[in-house]
C-alpha cells in the first residue's frame, strides 16, 4: 500500500494561466532555494565530507513528488511507493536503507530526510535531503566494508520513520540510532543540519505562495516540468536513433580478488520513447561493489548528460520522466537481491556515467566525452591519540582526471560530483593526527588528446598517529579510455611506504591497514581519457604545460612535439614528428581501450606489484540475467 497523505483541506489546486516573467520569477526563486538549503547545511554540519566537501544532495519537489529543482533526481517515488504510513503535516521522515526505498539512496551512510511541505491544510510541496555520514556503526569504522557480504554488516538500517511527528521530536528513536554510530556528535549535527535545510525550502515555498498564490505556484512549477518534457522530447528525437547501439565497461575488482564486472547497456528510440537497457550486466557481486540503481535516478543521469551536452540553459528535473524507460535485470550487480552489501558501490556508480557517455555519443562522435567519470576514491582513517586515548576518524573524498571533452580539456583532479570540493588541506592537519606532504597534479597521467584528459593527484599523508586505514578506489586494471584517436588515461595506485624503510602496494579496495607515526601513504588517482587525434593539439600549449608540470618532456613526445633547450617549440622537428607519428599509427579508432586483456594483466603486474583480479565467480543456482 503506498503511503497516505493526511490533508485537511484537500480540495484540488485550481489551474492558472503563467506569464512567462511570473515563470521565471518561480524558476529562480526555486533554484536560489536549492542553493539556500545547501548554504545552511554546509555552514552547520560538522563532519568533513558534508562540511567541506559537499557529500550531500538536495531537490525541491511539486506535490506529486516529481523533482522541480536539485541535482540527483527525485527519491519520493521509491518512499511514497514502499511506505505504508501517513504523512502529515509537521512530519519529518528519515530513512537510510536503500532496499526500503527502491534505491532512492545507495548505501546505509545516506541519511535522508524527506519534509512534506503544507499550507492552509494541503500538500504543495516536498522538500528533502541527503547527506552521507562518516559513520553508522558497522564491522569497519567509515562504516563502508570491502569484505562484507550483506547489508547487515554495514551499520545501522533506517526504514522509513518519523523523526518528527506532527512537530514532536522522537528523542527516543534518535538515541537509538546514535548509540549505533561511532561519530555520534557528527551525525547528531549533521541530521540536524539537513532537517534545517529542509526547512528553509519549506520557508521559501510558502513565501512564494505569500507573492502569487498557491494555485499559481502550483500551475507554475508543473509548467516547469511541461517545458523541460517538451525540450527533453525534441532532443530525443533529434539524437537518439531508433537502432540499437551497446557499450560496455568494467569494474575493475570486488576487493575480494576477483573481476572485472561488467556493466552493459543498450540504447534505442521507439517513438519518442527513449530505452536503457541494461542486460548483459553482470551478476551481483559478492562483496560491497553492487550499486541498487534506482531507474529515476538513472533517468536523470540521463537527461543531466543530454541537457549539458545540447542545451545547457534547459532547468533539469523530472518533467521528461515518461520518455525514458529503463529496464535492469534482477539479480545483477544494478540490482543486486536483498540482503546484498552496497557500500562501496560508488565504482559501479562513476562507471554508469562513462557507459552513458559512450552511449550517447556513438551517433555523433563530435559530442563523445573520453572516460573519467570513473570513480569517487575514499580514504578512511581512524585510530586514538597516544596521550589521552581520544578517538579520531576521517572520511574523505579524493578527486582524479576529468575526461577530455568536445569543447576543451578535462579538468586535472576535480570531483566526479561537480558541486564537489576538496577538504583543505589546513583543515585536515588542524583537526587530524596527519601531514600532508605533497598535494600535485601527477604529470602525463591525463590522456593525450586534441583536448587532453585531467591529470589525476598525488597526495602523500604522513602519518602522526598509530590508527588504520581503509581506501576505496578503481580504475587500477582497466584502463580510462580516449576517444575520436584520444588515447587513455593513467591508471590509480596506492603505495604505503614505512617508517622503517619498507614499502608495499596496496590494493586499491581495503579495510583495516594498520599504519604507525611516521608512515607514509602516497595516493595517486587515474588520469582521464583524452579526447580528438593528440597530433592536432597545440604545440605551444604543449610547450606551456610542459613548463607549468602538467607534462614532462617525455610526455610532450607523446603529441609529436619536439622542445628546444629553452623549452620552446622546434616548428620544422614536431611537423616532421607529427608527420611520421600519424604514418606509424594508421586510422584512427572511435574508441582506444589500450591494450588488450592479457597485455593488460602482464602490464597492472609490472605498474602496480598487485596481481591481477580472478575471474568473477557466480553463484551457479542464481537465475541468469535477462
Amino acid at each position: 500500500m503506498p503511503a497516505r497523505i493526511v490533508e485537511t483541506s484537500p480540495a484540488p489546486f485550481a489551474t492558472v494561466a503563467i506569464d512567462p516573467i511570473t515563470l521565471d520569477l518561480v524558476e529562480n526563486a526555486l533554484r536560489n532555494a536549492r542553493h539556500e538549503m545547501d548554504a545552511t547545511l554546509f555552514r552547520t554540519a560538522m563532519s568533513p565530507g558534508i562540511r567541506e566537501q559537499g557529500d550531500a544532495f538536495p531537490l525541491i519537489a511539486n506535490h506529486e513528488g516529481k523533482m522541480i529543482v536539485g541535482q540527483f533526481g527525485s527519491f519520493l517515488h521509491g518512499f511514497l511507493s514502499a511506505y505504508e504510513g501517513t504523512v502529515e503535516e509537521g512530519d519529518v521522515i528519515w530513512l537510510a536503507d536503500p532496499y526500503s526505498c527502491e534505491g532512492a539512496i545507495s548505501h546505509l551512510n545516506d541519511w535522508l530526510i524527506i519534509l512534506p511541505i503544507y499550507r492552509d491544510g494541503r500538500l504543495i510541496s516536498w522538500a528533502l535531503h541527503f547527506g552521507h555520514q562518516t559513520d553508522v556503526g558497522g564491522k569497519v569504522p567509515g562504516s563502508l566494508p570491502t569484505d562484507a557480504t550483506s547489508v547487515f554488516q554495514e551499520g545501522i538500517r533506517i526504514p522509513p520513520v518519523k523523526l518528527y511527528r506532527q512537530g514532536v521530536l522522537n528523542e527516543d528513536l534518535l538515541a537509538l540510532v546514535l548509540n549505533n554510530v561511532r561519530t555520534a556528535d557528527w551525525c547528531r549535527s549533521d541530521l540536524n543540519a539537513i532537517v534545517a535545510s529542509c526547512r528553509i525550502a519549506g520557508r521559501r515555498v510558502n513565501e512564494l505562495c505569500d507573492r502569487f498564490g498557491v494555485d499559481t505556484y502550483v500551475s507554475a512549477v508543473n509548467e516547469l516540468l511541461d517545458r523541460n518534457r517538451r525540450a527533453m522530447a525534441q532532443l530525443i528525437r533529434t539524437s537518439i536513433s531508433e537502432e540499437k547501439v551497446s557499450f560496455e565497461d568494467y569494474v575493475c575488482d570486488d576487493g575480494r580478488g576477483f573481476g572485472p564486472y561488467k556493466i552493459k547497456a543498450t540504447m534505442w528510440r521507439e517513438g519518442e520513447k527513449v530505452i536503457l537497457d541494461w542486460s548483459g550486466t553482470d551478476y551481483q557481486s559478492e562483496s560491497s561493489i553492487n550499486f541498487y540503481l534506482n531507474e529515476n535516478m538513472l533517468k536523470m543521469f540521463f537527461g543531466i548528460y543530454m541537457i549539458m551536452v545540447f542545451d545547457p540553459q534547459i532547468l533539469f528535473n523530472d518533467g521528461f520522466y515518461d520518455l525514458v524507460e529503463v529496464r535492469i535485470p534482477d539479480g545483477t550487480l544494478l540490482k543486486p537481491s536483498f540482503p546484498a552489501a552496497l557500500s562501496c558501490r560508488t565504482h559501479a556508480l562513476g562507471r554508469i556515467f562513462d557507459v552513458l557517455g559512450a552511449l550517447l555519443g556513438q551517433r555523433t562522435p563530435e559530442f563523445l566525452n573520453a572516460a573519467g567519470f570513473s570513480s569517487s576514491p575514499h580514504l578512511m582513517v581512524s585510530g586514538r591519540y597516544r596521550d589521552d586515548g581520544r578517538y579520531y576518524q576521517l572520511f574523505q573524498i579524493g578527486f582524479g582526471g576529468i575526461p577530455g571533452r568536445p569543447f576543451g580539456d578535462g579538468p586535472d583532479g576535480h570531483s566526479l560530483w561537480p558541486n564537489f570540493t576538496n577538504v583543505p588541506n589546513e583543515f585536515l592537519e588542524a583537526y587530524f593526527p596527519l601531514r600532508i606532504e605533497r598535494y600535485e597534479t601527477i604529470a602525463d597521467s591525463g590522456g593525450p588528446g586534441k583536448h587532453r584528459g585531467g591529470n589525476g593527484i598525488r597526495i602523500a599523508y604522513r602519518f602522526l598517529e598509530p590508527g588504520r586505514i581503509a581506501i576505496h578506489d578503481d580504475r587500477w586494471f582497466t584502463m580510462p579510455w580516449g576517444v575520436n584517436g584520444g588515447l587513455p588515461g593513467q591508471r590509480s595506485r596506492k603505495l604505503l611506504e614505512r617508517a622503517d624503510g619498507t614499502s608495499e602496494r596496496l590494493a586499491s579496495k581495503c579495510d583495516d591497514v594498520e599504519v604507525l607515526p611516521g608512515d607514509l601513504l602516497v595516493y595517486e588517482t587515474w588520469g582521464g581519457g583524452g579526447w580528438g587525434d593528440p597530433l592536432e593539439r597545440d604545440a605551444e600549449l604543449v610547450a606551456l604545460e610542459v613548463k607549468r608540470g602538467l607534462l614532462t618532456g617525455e610526455g610532450a613526445a607523446r603529441y609529436g612535439v619536439v622542445l628546444t633547450p629553452s623549452g620552446g617549440v622546434d616548428q620544422r622537428a614536431t611537423e616532421q614528428q607529427r608527420a611520421a607519428l600519424a604514418e606509424e599509427r594508421g586510422p584512427l579508432g572511435v574508441f582506444d581501450f589500450g591494450p588488450d586483456i592479457p597485455g593488460l594483466r602482464e602490464r597492472c603486474l609490472a605498474d602496480t606489484g598487485l596481481p591481477p583480479p580472478q575471474p568473477p565467480r557466480f553463484d551457479a543456482g542464481a537465475p541468469a540475467p535477462e
